[in-house]
C-alpha cells in the first residue's frame, strides 16, 4: 500500500511497528518456555550452536536484512546463490544476523560504497571473495 493511499501513514507505520514488536516478544517468550534439551535439539536440527540460536531469536527476523543489499551491490543474485549453494547462503545469513558492525554496513549500503568498504568489517567478506561470480552473478 502506497503512502498516498493510506489516510494516516505515520499512524499506520507506528501500528505496524508495534505489531512487529509484540510478535517478536511472543517469539522470545515461546523460546524461554522451552526446556533446555528441546532448545538444544532444535539448534542441533538447524545445525547451529544453541548460543547462536538464542542470539538469532533475540535479534528477530530482520537481523540479516543487510545481506541481500550487500549481495546486490556486489552484483550477486541472492536467488541464484540460494539455488547453487543454499547452505552457504544460510550460513551467510547467520553471520550477518550476528554481526556487530550493522551501523557501518548500513551507512555504506545507503551511500552505495559497501562494495568498496565491506572488507574492513564484514564477517562474510572472505566468503564473498571466494564465490564464483559467474555462477551467482545477476542477470
Amino acid at each position: 500500500m502506497s503512502t498516498a493511499s493510506r489516510p494516516y501513514p505515520i499512524v499506520q507505520d507506528l501500528i505496524e511497528s508495534f505489531a512487529g514488536w509484540l510478535k517478536h516478544r511472543r517469539e522470545l517468550n515461546e523460546m524461554r518456555q522451552l526446556d533446555r534439551s528441546d532448545f538444544d535439539r532444535i539448534a542441533n536440527d538447524l545445525r547451529i550452536a544453541p548460543e547462536d540460536l538464542e542470539e538469532l531469536v533475540r535479534h528477530g527476523h530482520h537481523a540479516a536484512d543487510e545481506l541481500p543489499k550487500m549481495l546486490e551491490q556486489l552484483g550477486i543474485s541472492e536467488e541464484r546463490l540460494g539455488q547453487a549453494q543454499p547452505l552457504l547462503l544460510r550460513d551467510m545469513e547467520r553471520v550477518c544476523a550476528l554481526c556487530a558492525h550493522k551501523a557501518q554496513c548500513n551507512r555504506d549500503l545507503a551511500d552505495g560504497t559497501a562494495a568498496e568498504n565491506y572488507h574492513g568489517y564484514c564477517g562474510n567478506a572472505a566468503t564473498l571473495e571466494t564465490l564464483d561470480r559467474a555462477e551467482v552473478a545477476q542477470h
